[in-house]
């Protein structure tokens, strides 16, 4: 048996109830002899939490509502699992000493206290949470740096990239060529953005996933933030990567090197590939879900996106040129605008406006700390907000 599987690892999930963290224990019960579940955590979904506890039977447990905690832990028939305060829990477990890895599935900045507190204890960060190295990717890479932790991407993209980057040396690389679906409206006209509903936007043609990340995806804000994640956790600059439609999702990412030859990595889109990678790293573990065969897949067709149509895009590789708090601001800035399209407060055709006016009004910090970055979201938040009017 390879080393790495000799000794039981012990995993905390954050955002155990959402897509992520669902595929994450199905990967687990798959893997019992060499993985357990230490700690699980959730925001308001307590019945599923309440599910997995049962399941998995973890140590720890922690939900961040206040109001959900108070009526979950009066459940008379969870027993033998300790809660965590909801203000500290999350970043308790993800620094708790006996934890070996932390899968970091919390949607939006929620998540970078968490994957900062993972880090400095020098843990294994398997990282879904690409919100923590667009807008901490700095404070991330020092802290990682000083602690001696990993930090290993979940994001399928990301993954493909890590795992093509092995052939060769970074010096190397000449391009990542970062795939894209393009979302449900790679072929609508820009003119029709403004009936879109949001019965539209959720209707994403490949994945399968929250309803956030979904919106972004039909943006291509998802797209734009990995754009900018890839720049901190490959540590290269903006221009070694490029963005290619690829419809069909079966080439996650690719990376070419300077002898012009191009590794790729293929497969299913199943999210429970990428975060096996990124637990078993580096070893694979063997899967029965979607064997691949190129034959039933047929053609892969790519095309170049865009930029006007989708200008959240475009503006990742401005923002990653003005580096300090842009990230955390454009981040923000659209955290809101999405929660107010899934609300009806307002059109699909206004969350890019939003961004763009948020951002047009900062007045960006360099080489920012965790607290300033910290406020730069809570006053593009407020900015935000109040164009919503």
């Amino acid at each position: 048996m390879p080393f790495y599987l000799l000794m039981k690892k012990r995993l905390v999930i954050l955002g155990a109830t959402g897509s992520i963290g669902r595929s994450a224990l199905d990967v687990v019960s798959c893997n019992k002899e060499h993985i357990e579940v230490l700690g699980l955590t959730a925001n308001t979904q307590t019945d599923a939490l309440g599910d997995a506890v049962r399941e998995f039977k973890p140590k720890y447990a922690a939900i961040t509502n206040p109001d959900a905690f108070k009526t979950f832990t009066g459940a008379k028939d969870i027993s033998g699992v300790e809660f965590m305060p909801p203000e500290t829990g999350v970043e308790q477990l993800a620094a708790h000493p006996d934890a070996d890895i932390v899968l970091n599935a919390i949607v939006g900045a929620a998540g970078l206290k968490a994957s900062l507190a993972a880090v400095k204890a020098g843990k294994r960060l398997a990282l879904a949470n690409k919100e923590s190295m667009v807008i901490g990717g700095d404070l991330i890479n020092r802290a990682a740096s000083e602690s001696g932790a990993e930090v290993i991407p979940v994001d399928s993209e990301h993954s493909a990239i890590w795992q093509a980057l092995i052939p060769g040396r970074k010096s190397e690389v000449r391009r990542i060529l970062l795939t894209g679906s393009g979302g449900p409206f790679r072929q609508t006209p820009r003119e029709d953005f403004d009936t879109i509903t949001k019965a539209q936007a959720l209707n994403h043609p490949t994945w399968n996933m929250g309803a956030k990340i979904t919106i972004d995806s039909a943006t291509m804000m998802n797209k734009a933030l990995e754009v900018i994640e890839a720049v901190n956790l490959f540590r290269v600059t903006a221009d070694k990567i490029e963005v290619v439609i690829h419809p069909q999702s079966i080439i996650h990412s690719l990376v070419e090197f300077v002898d012009n030859s191009i590794i790729a990595q293929l497969s299913h889109p199943d999210m429970r590939l990428p975060i096996s990678y990124a637990l078993f790293y580096p070893e694979r573990r063997p899967a029965e879900n979607g064997h691949f065969s190129l034959s039933e897949v047929g053609s892969l067709t790519f095309q170049k996106p865009d930029f006007d149509k989708f200008v959240l895009l475009h503006m990742a590789f401005e923002v990653v040129k003005t580096g300090g708090t842009a990230a955390a601001v454009f981040n923000a800035a659209n955290e809101i605008a999405v929660a107010a399209f899934l609300q009806d407060v307002v059109k699909f055709s206004r969350i890019p406006d939003i961004v763009i006016h948020t951002l047009d009004r900062h007045t960006v910090i360099s080489d920012p700390s965790l607290e300033q970055i910290l406020e730069a979201d809570r006053w593009a938040r407020e900015t935000a907000g109040k164009m919503l009017g």
